[in-house]
């Protein structure tokens, strides 16, 4: 009897930065309107890092949906495979999920336990810095092309998916992209920069820190975790 190999389709982002949540909707899409063989694992990585390691290790061949700064014009498309994977993951990060996962791939092969086949498809983002956006048109659009490509891929593993009619039902509903989109608060409900009764209220003031004779060290830190 032949084993088959444990192939893990894995997406990885936040959906709270518009096209940063990019591999996170194409794993929805998949869960959704595609059926796998046994063999075969979706899974929603989110922004899990290392706790994504036993799924890695597991698997002997990994595809990898994500948004990756590649310098390219928006929403273009980009497949990279095996050895240079890491090195994309690793280049201009665009968030700490970015670094964790990368941490994730050499803690699997440090362990011992690395896929034998691994693809990165990931998409060029046009927004990221609108918190509880959602993925722009340009890059929603490559939602289905990137499924096609990673399809193609499979099936020189003798992997087939069944597309199906009706949509099944996620494991948490509320990451459905049409309820994240028609439930966000317009600009006018809710400021996109803050809570505007804080920002805009009289007793908010902004101070610079007080003068200390200890030594220091001054470090730029911003809300998205880049240093």
């Amino acid at each position: 009897m032949i084993e088959l190999p444990k192939i893990l389709l894995l997406g990885i982002g936040n959906l709270l930065w518009a096209d940063e949540g990019f591999g996170v909707r194409v794993v929805e899409h998949l869960q959704k309107h595609y059926r796998f063989p046994d063999n075969v694992q979706v899974v929603d990585g989110g922004t899990q890092g290392v706790y994504l390691i036993e799924h890695v290790q597991a698997a002997d061949v990994l595809v990898v949906f994500d948004a990756v700064d590649y310098g390219l014009p928006p929403a273009s498309i980009k497949r990279v495979e095996n050895d240079e994977v890491p090195n994309f993951l690793g280049a201009k990060k665009m968030s700490l999920h970015q670094t964790g996962f990368q941490e994730v791939l050499a803690l699997a092969q440090m362990l011992g336990q690395y896929p034998q086949h691994l693809l990165l498809i990931g998409v060029q983002p046009e927004e990221l810095e609108d918190y509880g956006g959602s993925l722009r048109p340009a890059v929603k659009a490559q939602i289905q092309p990137v499924i096609d490509m990673a399809l193609a891929y499979l099936q020189d593993f003798g992997v087939s998916a069944e597309c199906v009619d009706l949509p099944g039902e996620l494991a948490d509903p509320i990451l459905n992209i049409q309820r994240y989109e028609q439930e966000r608060p317009s600009p006018e409900q809710a400021c996109r920069l803050g809570d505007e009764r804080i920002v805009l209220s009289a007793a908010f003031e902004v101070k610079p820190p007080s003068a200390s004779d200890m030594p220091s060290l001054q470090v730029d830190v911003d809300y998205r975790g880049k240093y």
